[in-house]
């Protein structure tokens, strides 16, 4: 049985933000108070695996004098993730975009493996009574089972992959289960989103090694992560992948027209291709308008000037979470925070504030296997699928299994 000190920690939190205990909920029972619907909610979020697809992170922060086991003020860390209930982290190996040349393919090669190595210490010598490294879906399950914390590593950003196809493997085999092909700027394999700002793409989408990339993360059981490279790319990649995709920390573009959301059609061919779309709590992504209406309260704030405008809130990443739904259907839709990477909004702002995600869907009526799909099924769903497409390719091409 999973441990029940994850209820115990979020309800007292929950509860005592709580101002409206008696007051019946909109889209639930008309006799379930708001302590009556905290309480379920609180049992549905013990119960089900909670999974966040994108938190980054700093290699300093995983070393014998400083590191996870402590709260450092980061978003998430250990203390955060067993307040607020967050079973599985999925930690980044990003590197920012830099030069296309071999120094620079090397350098960013160099940060990448030094942050791989940072999560395997926590897991393997830090405190891997407290958190383990998960491989496939399995492992999730029967690593919350036993109460301990669930570590998986993302790769955010295929420069640090340089020219060599080889490392995808290699990363594989260090645990790597999803990548984007390209961050903000253009990589050697795609084009970014952020040529939207000036109409200047390097490749039109993929380049012919951003193509052959699509294959080899096939081969070796990579999800193929499409927040951050171009629309163009996107549209091409999913053209070219024979195993569903993930979109790790993307929302509606619908909803707010920022080039890091994704537009109907590209959400409609995620949803044909069987992938999952990882909603995300990021501010600006959310509601541009009324992100910046806050910024500027907050700024003539501290002139003394008075001015009231309300954050990004919960309601606010849930509505992007509704619309996805409605748009592809519940089993295309997942969550994630880009927590430690600019991410969180109001009432979720760092992992011990999880809960209150769960309980915002809880209001709006979405069931307890409803949720689980969002938190977690869903996203493992297309890992148990791409692992299988992955060995698959692997048994026609005669190549062996990567190391685990």
């Amino acid at each position: 049985m999973r441990s029940t000190n994850k209820s115990r920690s979020f309800q007292s939190f929950s509860l005592a933000m709580s101002v409206a205990v008696t007051a019946t909920c909109q889209g639930n029972s008309a006799s379930e108070t708001e302590a009556d619907l905290i309480e379920r909610a609180g049992g549905i979020h013990d119960r089900v695996i909670t999974l966040d697809t994108h938190n980054d992170i700093n290699a300093a922060n995983f070393t014998a004098e400083r590191n996870y086991t402590s709260d450092l003020g980061t978003q998430v860390n250990l203390p955060k993730m067993e307040a607020g209930g967050l079973d599985v982290s999925w930690m980044i190996v990003y590197v920012g975009q830099g030069p296309l040349t071999t120094e620079g393919y090397a350098d960013a090669h160099a940060q990448a493996i030094a942050k791989f190595d940072a999560i395997h210490r926590l897991t393997e010598e830090i405190a891997p009574d407290r958190i383990e490294l998960a491989l496939t879906s399995a492992d999730v399950r029967r690593i919350a089972a036993a109460g301990k914390k669930v570590a998986m590593i993302g790769i955010e950003n295929a420069y640090q992959v340089g020219l060599d196809l080889e490392n995808i493997r290699d990363f594989a085999e260090r645990g790597g289960r999803y990548m984007s092909l390209a961050h903000n700027g253009h990589s050697q394999f795609s084009d970014s989103n952020t040529g939207e700002r000036d109409g200047v793409w390097l490749h039109n989408g993929l380049s012919d090694l951003g193509r052959q990339a699509i294959a080899e993360m096939n081969r070796w059981g990579i999800m193929v992560d499409i927040s951050h490279p171009s629309k163009e790319a996107i549209m091409q990649m999913l053209r070219l992948t024979r195993a569903p995709v993930i979109a790790s920390h993307s929302s509606a573009r619908a909803l707010n027209d920022v080039s890091r959301n994704l537009d109907d059609e590209q959400l409609l061919a995620v949803k044909e291709n069987g992938g999952v779309v990882q909603t995300v709590a990021f501010r600006g992504y959310l509601n541009t308008e009324k992100n910046n209406a806050n910024r500027a309260a907050a700024e003539a704030d501290t002139l003394k000037v008075v001015a009231v405008a309300p954050p990004v809130d919960v309601a606010d990443f849930v509505d992007h979470i509704d619309y996805l739904v409605g748009a592809i259907g519940i089993e295309h839709v997942g969550i994630s925070s880009d927590f430690d990477g600019g991410g969180g909004v109001s009432g979720w702002n760092d992992a011990s504030e999880t809960f209150n995600v769960t309980l915002e869907l809880v209001r709006r009526g979405y069931k307890e296997q409803e949720i689980g799909m969002i938190w977690s099924g869903n996203l493992l769903r297309v890992l148990d699928e791409v692992q299988a497409v992955s060995t698959e390719m692997r048994a026609e091409s005669g190549a062996s299994s990567p190391r685990p």
